[in-house]
């Protein structure tokens, strides 16, 4: 998603009477700040005194009580660094990385790839929801665990500003999550006994705290965020104070969280070779090593060599061995390699050239690794900034955004851009885009339709995301009727179809029957109203981009079937208006007249049949041919019909 940033002065005049804090819910750690009384953003410190909290929870039989409803309590329940520090004894039951299931369903395929990368069990819900399994059976969803982590952040929060409870924030969210995620986190933010005023995206978090400061040269800016669980790339352009957020896009499966991963696997193999014993089942010992891979990671990041020390990890044997910068990175190549892609069609969408960047901020932790920061540099041409701290920008700039929100900071703008365009299908099966892609967010837009055949007492409502003539070809993202129009003659009812995106990016639809109806009507006055949320809008990047370049790909197709839908679509009607015409005077026709009628709109609706299923494309002319051959006939029984009458009226 794009954004449209205008930066200025900070002004101490709050909306709220305590702070609106932000926080980064991170895949891996998350972070807590606000804005101070010299009108800075600062990180609150947790009471271990570190900057950043690990989003991990743990449960005990004795503090979950085997109950679910009990299972959002900070107080009973060991979270951040102590959660991590008992995962050796509680692996089974001590929760991370949940954030790259909020949202998603069991059967995802990125869900299922999670499964076996985790020792504790991941099932389904009684809706298909993915959630987490407790070795006693209890099932908590990722929604929980995250409101879990959010009231850590608040907690940490009130105490180090002293004040009582604080019951409002913004919470950062990867740009390409979608609408059921991002309601899932804000639902997170209500467990925690907080009001999530605003869910920002991380990367145009992390544009805001690059923003703050005003020594920043105007130009190009690429922020490359590569995180614990995700990977968003976003080109600002920065002129005249103004920063706007040209282009977004990203990947959100994929970050250090799949490093430690692949690291955890080689030291797996590198045991098994040398003791002749697999380890992969063993959830204690799993647990010791994935800490080991995500300790080695860090050092490497600073040292060219360190060494990975676990003994006894099985009986009497040990880990001990020696891992360098190197060999880390050959068997990162290949991760590290998938934020290649991304980022040219970032630049690409940006309607820019990688030589047209000026500058390339790093936010996100693994962006301290060297091969990162290498293939930055190859990449764009020039070496990155690092004029923010990776692991604390984005719950910097969401607490700029709470002040923006609170009142605190004036004359900021965040205007959000749909990725894909929003309509709904029209008659015929052609797809009637309302919001177009790029549009500004928050919006709220209205279209007038009408019924297509006489008599039409519903509509139903299909709404679609796409880029695509053809509805078949886009994404259903909901759909609704609304009934009880009053019969009349096709064209005549005047339906108004609204949807609006907050700016959260969730999406409402609604359709209203706007027929000014006589003051007799027993329907005048009386208000027609239908309307959705849409719960699953959103797409992930690779999705996104995948309809995009099929839009492009197949433009000049699109057009021709659109036409020919067209074609088909007006050929429907006729057809119907023929067949109403038989019904109201088929008995008077002669029968070889009706048949001759008949056999025609047979011939009509299997064309159109064709056209639609894509069976046959038939040429536009030879259906016109036909349509005028039907037409002809029926027009020519009318006559005759009428012939008839006249005769009888003048004997």
């Amino acid at each position: 998603m794009h954004r449209r940033i205008l930066y200025s002065t900070l002004k101490q005049s709050r909306r709220f009477k305590s702070h609106v804090i932000g926080i980064d819910l991170g895949t891996t750690n998350s972070a807590v700040a606000t804005i101070g009384a010299d009108n800075e953003p600062f990180i609150l410190e947790n009471d271990e005194g570190k900057r950043t909290t690990p989003s991990v929870v743990a449960f005990t039989e004795q503090s979950s009580n085997g109950k679910s409803n009990n299972s959002t309590s900070v107080s009973s329940k060991p979270i951040g660094d102590v959660a991590k520090r008992q995962a050796l004894i509680n692996p089974r039951n001590t929760f991370f990385a949940t954030k790259r299931l909020i949202g998603r369903k069991f059967e995802d395929p990125e869900v299922q790839r999670d499964i076996g990368n985790v020792p504790y069990k991941i099932v389904p819900n009684s809706q298909g929801d993915a959630v987490v399994e407790t070795s006693w059976g209890e099932k908590i969803t990722p929604l929980e665990i995250g409101g879990l982590v959010l009231e850590k952040m608040r907690h940490i929060a009130e105490k180090q500003l002293g004040e009582g409870q604080i019951s409002k924030a913004v919470v950062t969210v990867p740009a390409y999550f979608n609408d059921s995620q991002r309601q899932a986190t804000k639902n997170s933010g209500k467990l925690a006994g907080l009001e999530v005023l605003r869910v920002i995206n991380e990367p145009t978090a992390a544009a805001l705290a690059y923003g703050c400061d005003k020594s920043r040269k105007e130009g190009i800016i690429a922020v490359f965020d590569f995180g614990g669980g995700t990977f968003d790339v976003s080109i600002l352009d920065i002129e005249d104070g103004i920063f706007e957020v040209r282009a977004t896009n990203g990947d959100t499966h994929l970050g250090g969280e799949d490093l430690d991963i692949i690291l955890m696997r080689y030291i797996l193999e590198k045991f098994k070779l040398q003791h002749g014993i697999d380890l992969s089942l063993n959830q204690e010992a799993v647990q010791r090593i994935r800490d080991a891979a995500e300790t080695a990671k860090i050092e490497l990041s600073t040292k060219d060599k360190t060494e990975i020390k676990l003994p006894f990890i099985f009986e009497d044997k040990h880990i001990d061995f020696a891992i360098t910068e190197p060999e880390l990175n050959e068997m990162s190549m290949l991760l590290i390699n998938k934020v290649i892609d991304p980022v040219k069609r970032c630049i690409k969408d940006a309607g820019l050239k990688i030589k047209d960047i000026d500058e390339v901020l790093l936010v996100g932790g693994m962006t301290r690794m060297p091969l990162v920061r290498q293939v930055v540099s190859e990449l764009f041409g020039k070496p990155p900034s690092t004029a923010v701290n990776p692991d604390e920008a984005v719950a910097l700039g969401a607490a700029i955004q709470g002040a923006i929100l609170s009142g605190q900071v004036k004359n900021v703008v965040l205007l959000d851009v749909t990725p894909l365009s929003l309509g709904i299908e029209t008659y015929g099966g052609i797809f009637s885009p309302l919001i177009p892609r790029n549009s500004a967010v928050p919006i709220k837009k209205e279209q007038m339709f009408s019924t297509a055949v006489d008599g039409q007492t519903g509509v139903e409502l299909r709404v679609y995301q796409g880029e695509r003539t053809l509805v078949k070809y886009n994404k259903e993202i909901g759909h609704f009727k609304l009934s009880n129009i009053p019969p009349g003659p096709k064209g005549t009812p005047q339906i108004a179809v609204e949807f609006e995106i907050d700016a959260d990016g969730i999406i409402n639809v609604s359709a209203t029957d706007k027929t000014p109806y006589s003051k007799d009507s027993p329907h005048y006055g009386k208000p027609n109203t239908v309307s959705i949320q849409v719960t699953e809008v959103g797409m992930s990047e690779s999705e996104v981009e995948k309809m995009l370049e099929e839009s492009r790909q197949n433009k000049l197709d699109d057009e021709k079937m659109r036409k020919l839908y067209e074609h088909a679509s007006r050929a429907e009607i006729l057809c119907t208006d023929t067949e109403m015409a038989l019904v109201q005077f088929g008995e008077q026709m002669e029968s070889g007249e009706v048949d001759a009628i008949k056999v025609e709109i047979s011939r009509v609706r299997v064309m159109i049949d064709d056209i639609r299923s894509g069976k046959q494309l038939h040429n536009p002319q030879v259906l016109n041919n036909e349509l005028n051959q039907m037409q002809k006939t029926c027009m020519e029984a009318i006559k005759n019909l009428a012939a008839k009458q006249q005769q009888q009226e003048e004997k």
